[in-house]
């Protein structure tokens, strides 16, 4: 298509001018020019998306909470605004809370957004605040602020936002304990999710804290301290970072995982989700790949790295065919692809089976 082979182009176009600015002119101008690039293409994708609804393709299921007006359908539970403030620093959040809670202690699902993304974003595409609704958990959605990166980025790249109790990691650890001690949570089903910058932050949360969170998931995400500044995490997207190194930073216990990245993503390299599964499955004793296509979508790759008990401990979805995008994801978000196997429903049900 027309749009596809555009932003193809612009982002081969971009890359030669992040080098260029960054040999030339230093850091902070190609950091302007990243932010640039980030936000034609989100341009360009939502035009791609409007032009595939209107001929049918692509089309959004049930409506959430956010776009209830845009589709006339509303979901029983609510979507709350909030903030959390602790000495690391301030984020605003979105919650969703179901309707269909029974009055238990529910799971909570922390859900880290892409850049250029927000919460309303991030759940409109992802759709997990319906499947909130099928399978009752609180979802939250912390928001990356434009004052901490004018991209919205979670900063998974600096070393201060690596580390235990301090930067994003101690804001974000934060914000889930404020959301356990105000509704009724269960503490053993507490999990990270992310996509792309917000999937690198997910793996982050997930190695500092797994006292907190159970299990993680990662889209189109990088491994922990993959990179230390910026030059080092554009390297990183590229699939080139230090493997010694990172795995020389891990702590004893890793937490259940489930990875999912397109082999044609070309803003993270997919060698960054081979190097996740390397990490999380090292206490695996046997692996086996699963074949599979998603009727009129994309083939995949499903592989399962079982432990010495016979208990899966970390999947990768690897999507054939599909880029820098949300599998299953639907078309009222940004950063989405419908055609590939439900990565939210998938997530889930991972999750579940953590108990």
């Amino acid at each position: 298509m027309k749009l596809n082979k555009k932003l193809m182009a612009q982002m081969r176009a971009a890359t030669r001018s992040t080098v260029r600015s960054f040999l030339h002119t230093g850091p902070a101008a190609a950091d302007t020019m990243i932010q640039e690039t980030l936000k034609n293409a989100t341009a360009l994708q939502r035009e791609a998306q409007r032009q595939m609804r209107s001929v049918g393709v692509g089309a959004a299921a049930a409506a959430s909470d956010p776009f209830e007006a845009e589709l006339g359908v509303s979901l029983p539970g609510k979507f709350i605004d909030g903030s959390h403030t602790n000495p690391a620093g301030t984020r605003d959040y979105k919650l969703y809370v179901p309707g269909s809670n029974g009055g238990k202690p529910l799971p909570l699902l922390v859900m880290l957004h892409g850049c250029t993304q927000d919460p309303e974003d991030f759940a409109n595409g992802t759709g997990m605040n319906e499947l909130a609704e099928e399978a009752p958990c609180l979802v939250l959605y912390p928001a990356q602020s434009k004052a901490a990166n004018p991209s919205r980025c979670w900063n998974w790249f600096n070393a201060v936002d690596q580390q235990r109790d301090q930067g994003e990691p101690a804001i974000i650890a934060g914000m889930t304990r404020a959301i356990m001690e105000q509704y009724p949570v269960d503490p053993e089903q507490v999990y990270v999710a992310g996509l792309s910058a917000g999937g690198a932050m997910a793996t982050i949360m997930g190695t500092l804290y797994p006292d907190l969170y159970a299990a993680v998931g990662v889209h189109s995400g990088l491994p922990f301290a993959s990179a230390h500044d910026l030059p080092s995490a554009l390297a990183a997207m590229k699939g080139e970072f230090r493997r010694a190194q990172a795995q020389a930073q891990l702590p004893g216990r890793q937490l259940p995982i489930i990875v999912f990245h397109g082999d044609q993503d070309t803003t993270v390299h997919p060698v960054n989700a081979d190097e996740l599964i390397a990490q999380g499955a090292r206490q695996a004793a046997r692996r086996a790949a699963e074949p599979g296509r998603v009727p009129d979508g994309h083939a995949y790759t499903r592989t399962l790295h079982h432990r010495e008990d016979g208990a899966v401990h970390a999947e990768h979805w690897l999507i054939h065919g599909a880029g820098h995008a949300w599998s299953g994801g639907r078309a009222r978000g940004s950063y989405t692809d419908g055609r590939g196997p439900d990565a939210s429903r998938e997530m889930l049900r991972f999750f579940r089976t953590r108990r």
